[in-house]
């Protein structure tokens, strides 16, 4: 089925490309969500009409997304602290969502969760990776640091015996 994407879709392609798909990704994915609509004839036409402002759209959006990069970049590192064990294993994980929490309240830099991409889970203290995808052209790195706020001691007690000792 051959049909025209209204909005950029990761791995397919930019708003306005005309592209074939199978008719049950059209049907059940493309066209429900509003990113693609059929490829008529009309649909064609005004297609033609309304290029120069879909990539008049496409080019105000590329520029913010560089500036925003830049912004982040800019940031050098994201630090973090959460509660920890002595062994410095984090209680829970710091998720996507918390890191884009964060760049929001320290930077005021407002990223969606779904962009971001971690080289590893954040479980343990330490320094990682984030990728965030701000469109498909434009990507940056942003390292995160985990400190420990708290730490907790580690300790492993062992359950009392009862010894019974029964006489007969």
């Amino acid at each position: 089925m051959q049909v025209i994407l209204k909005k950029d879709v990761q791995n397919l392609g930019e708003a306005g490309d005309i592209i074939n798909v199978k008719d049950g990704y059209a049907r059940n994915f493309l066209l429900p969500q509003a990113f693609a609509e059929i490829a008529t004839e009309g649909a064609l036409q005004n297609r033609e009409q309304n290029l120069a402002r879909i990539k008049a759209k496409q080019e105000k959006l590329h520029a913010e997304a560089l500036a925003k990069a830049e912004q982040i970049e800019k940031i050098g590192k994201l630090e973090l602290s959460a509660k920890a064990g002595e062994s410095g294993k984090l209680f829970g994980t710091i998720t996507t969502k918390k890191l884009a929490e964060e760049l929001l309240a320290k930077a005021g830099i407002e990223v969606d969760r779904k962009t971001i991409t971690l080289n590893a889970p954040i479980n343990k203290i330490g320094e990682y990776t984030m990728l965030i995808k701000l469109t498909s052209k434009v990507k940056c790195e942003l390292a995160v640091v985990v400190t420990a706020s708290e730490v907790v001691k580690e300790s492993i007690e062992e359950p009392e015996t009862t010894e019974s000792s029964e006489e007969a």
